[in-house]
């Protein structure tokens, strides 16, 4: 008679055990604009409290991906599950619901150019809750000492470097408490310097909050500094997923020619 409590135990796969832990689950997902193709029937599996980063080139559908994500756009056909809830069949006012656990950074980070720091994270705080003035202010003080703004909320936009911006644009995505937090090309236009910093912002904030951030970005040694996961988007498919160490090792040579930068190999630019 089977000893019940030695019974043997199924291992879950490394793909079963992120798909049973995604806080969202992209499947079959189409898009076509003026008749093209964009995504290609992606499926992708982002896991709950981790940093995934999706690399890809210009074009490669990115920034398309991301949008959907929030509900931005719209697909012709496949489903986004947050938290096991389709977004895609959601009508406005039910989509509303679900983007309150979303933040997001945007490229050039969007800020008010009229209002100053505090006013620009105050936004969406003002705008969709009824908390005091006092409160406003606790909360917009307190993200500004996350990401090292203390004392800058009097500053114009206008003031700030460019680092400085993007530290603003993600106390602003991080005002509401969001549960995932969307980051589109966080390092773009930035120096060397300022990139490694805002990485390194990402990186502190992600392991004192732990929740989840998507990074859409093209740049590779910042992808492989901060993720937990990877996944390769190239011309509209996901051709590539795995720990940063798997990707290096990725016998794929499309890749293996993305991650090193060749101008030689499958890619080619025209």
């Amino acid at each position: 008679m089977t000893d019940q409590a030695h019974a043997p135990i199924y291992d879950l796969t490394d793909a079963d055990r992120i798909a049973s832990d995604a806080i969202i689950q992209v499947r079959g997902l189409r898009k076509s604009f003026n008749g093209r193709e964009v995504l290609h029937g992606i499926d992708l599996d982002i896991p709950r409290g981790e940093i995934t980063v999706i690399i890809g080139g210009s074009g490669s559908g990115k920034t398309v991906l991301l949008k959907h994500l929030i509900g931005l756009i719209r697909p012709d056909s496949g489903q986004i599950l947050v938290d096991g809830e389709d977004i895609c069949r959601m009508d406005d006012r039910q989509l509303n619901r679900v983007r309150r656990k979303f933040g997001m950074l945007f490229q050039e980070a969007a800020l008010f150019d009229s209002m100053n720091v505090f006013d620009n994270v105050a936004f969406p705080i003002r705008e969709h809750t009824r908390l005091s003035k006092a409160e406003v202010r606790e909360i917009v003080l307190r993200k500004l000492a996350q990401v090292g703004l203390t004392g800058a909320e009097e500053k114009m936009p206008s003031e700030l470097s460019g680092g400085m911006r993007k530290r603003v644009g993600l106390a602003r995505a991080l005002a509401l408490e969001p549960e995932i937090v969307l980051f589109d090309e966080p390092t773009t236009g930035l120096d060397p310097i300022t990139t490694a910093v805002v990485n390194r912002l990402i990186l502190d904030t992600h392991r004192a909050l732990g929740i989840t951030f998507v990074v859409i970005s093209h740049d590779i040694p910042g992808a492989f500094a901060i993720a937990n996961r990877i996944a390769m988007l190239f011309r509209g498919d996901i051709i590539e997923t795995g720990t940063p160490a798997e990707i290096q090792a990725s016998t794929n040579p499309m890749v293996q020619q993305f991650i090193t930068g060749s101008a030689e190999g499958p890619i080619q630019i025209v």
